[in-house]
């Protein structure tokens, strides 16, 4: 039997939860296993017309139960030897509890409310709520609490969610006795706590989206809160006023979970987190690197150090925030809204034929037309690289899910020019491409303009493992070498590290980075001949951005 320490990674993303269990000593993945969310699948408490995204917390726990269940199975290493689990996920994904901390949508009449379930990160139906907190924000005259945050509240976040949801849904608003953001919830779950008061919530998601800094002494200020609310005041009461980073212990693993899963009630659980601080730490994050988190849409984190940043803000990212991904080390996030999501769009527009044309012809098998989809990126961007660049290429904007970073903006919608009868979908595909590594560009070029220095970008996540079309196009739009990490579960292996560190195995998260570290499988280098190409079209991109911004 393996006696070597052993921690568990558990990874929640937008459409899966995966685990990794990781030997704490040199961080090699032991096992690792994925769960698709069933009810999120089908679209259960969704609707895209109305920016809509909810998942019930059933697919989660289910989720939790066998990931774990099944990387123990494989790897047969005793239960005693796992000494530390740390929860990551996305962000902001608020959800209503009740007074000991179980969600709302278990109790009777709620078990189908979509109001009741986890409002997901994409979930951008309270636009109007954040534009009222930013222009409270700037008019109440009092302190900016926005400033930290980059000086503009998303509809992606805590506040603008809840104010949403407690005004369109009167016994939601009556019921709900507080709120717990998606990372805080498993691990609260996980440790069978029962005081929502005394347990730790996350630095990382309080800091970046729910306006809690120290200079305030935690949350705003309850006037402010009562101009947007007039339960806020009472809400904030119920909320939380210390943060924790995810090297703390949360709790040791409870009874009932320690029995599902298999597992010792000795169990550390750590703080939670979000997903891209732990990628980012998955990653080996340094200073002046910006790690970039690339999937269905992407999350930018860099870090700095508190004698660089001092009361620097910087304007329009998604927070800056003390020990949100390094204790000790001012944690910066930006990103959009939208990368992988434009391009499975356009993978949607072209498919539409094989969904509702082919799907009845006898002689293609659901087989035939599921394999056709499955290969139409790939052979998208084999066809879109062998392209000879042009500047009379179509120009595209990323905003097709609103803007997250720089300067939040989830009104905005994208937008394509510069096509003709000759323009086919490759072309387009490649403008799409384009338009997402511009996107980026943009995010380096505030980061540069606010003072933040890069010397070197990270890919990690699914985009930058499987696609050397995409990620050649941003090595050339950012004039910069971009490594991918070896990582296959960069932000599940970053938990693993916080795990490691919470659980005693190392002092602090820096040395579980430098044994727990998996390197870097290769590098992608700026090719000189299309350097100077994009810089001209990034500069139409950005002609597009301001025409589009200003007119629509």
């Amino acid at each position: 039997m393996n006696q070597e320490p052993h921690v568990i990674g558990l990874d929640f993303g937008t459409d899966s939860v995966r685990a990794v269990l990781v030997n704490a000593e040199n961080g090699k993945t032991i096992a690792s296993h994925v769960h698709w969310y069933e009810r999120w699948k089908v679209g259960e408490y969704c609707n895209s017309t109305i920016n809509q995204y909810r998942q019930h917390p059933l697919d989660h726990l289910e989720g939790i139960e066998a990931t774990i269940c099944s990387v123990m199975e494989q790897s047969k290493v005793s239960p005693n030897d796992v000494k530390g689990i740390c929860v990551d996920t996305t962000g902001s994904s608020p959800i209503a509890v009740d007074e000991v901390g179980q969600p709302l949508c278990f109790k009777d009449g709620f078990e189908n409310n979509p109001n009741a379930m986890m409002v997901l990160w994409k979930d951008h139906s309270a636009i109007k709520e954040a534009e009222e907190i930013n222009l409270l924000a700037r008019t109440w005259g009092g302190k900016d609490f926005t400033k930290y945050e980059g000086g503009i509240y998303s509809s992606e976040w805590f506040w603008a969610k809840i104010l949403h949801v407690i005004r369109k849904d009167e016994q939601v608003r009556k019921e709900a006795y507080s709120w717990m953001e998606h990372c805080d919830l498993m691990t609260y779950l996980l440790i069978g706590e029962t005081d929502l008061k005394s347990f730790k919530r996350s630095r990382c998601a309080a800091g970046h989206k729910a306006m809690w800094h120290p200079k305030w002494n935690g949350l705003p200020e309850d006037d402010f809160l009562k101009e947007l609310h007039p339960d806020f005041p009472d809400l904030k009461s119920r909320l939380y006023e210390e943060t924790f980073t995810s090297d703390q212990v949360a709790g040791k693993l409870s009874s009932t979970w320690a029995a599902k899963l298999g597992l010792s009630e000795d169990t550390i659980i750590a703080v939670g987190t979000f997903d891209a601080h732990a990628g980012a730490v998955g990653a080996e994050v340094k200073e002046n690197t910006l790690v970039r988190v690339m999937g269905t849409s992407t999350c930018d984190i860099i870090v700095s150090t508190p004698a660089v940043i001092g009361d620097k803000t910087v304007k329009g990212i998604c927070g800056q925030v003390d020990g949100s991904v390094i204790p000790g080390m001012i944690g910066l996030e930006a990103g959009q809204s939208a990368f992988g999501d434009l391009l499975a769009w356009f993978k949607d527009v072209l498919c539409w034929p094989l969904d509702h044309l082919l799907v009845d012809n006898s002689s293609f098998s659901k087989e035939d037309i599921g394999k056709a989809k499955d290969q139409m990126i790939d052979k998208l961007s084999e066809q879109a690289a062998a392209i000879s660049i042009a500047e009379s290429m179509p120009i595209a904007m990323d905003w097709i899910n609103g803007r997250r970073t720089p300067d939040a903006d989830q009104n905005l919608k994208a937008g394509i020019i510069n096509l003709n009868l000759g323009t086919k979908a490759p072309a387009i595909f490649r403008a799409l491409v384009e338009s997402i590594c511009f996107g980026s560009k943009m995010i380096v070029e505030r980061f540069e303009e606010e003072g933040v220095k890069i010397n070197a970008v990270v890919g990690i996540g699914g985009v930058a493992k499987k696609s050397p079309f995409i990620m050649q196009t941003l090595a050339d739009v950012l004039d910069r070498p971009i490594q991918i990490t070896n990582a296959e579960q960069a932000p599940a292996l970053g938990a693993a590290m916080y795990a490691a560190t919470a659980a005693g195995i190392y002092e602090n998260l820096n040395q579980a980075i430098n044994a727990m570290g998996n390197g870097f499988e290769k590098t992608y280098h700026p090719q000189t001949e299309n350097v100077e190409y994009y810089n001209k079209q990034f500069q139409k991109y950005k002609a597009l951005g301001a025409f589009v911004e200003g007119g629509f």
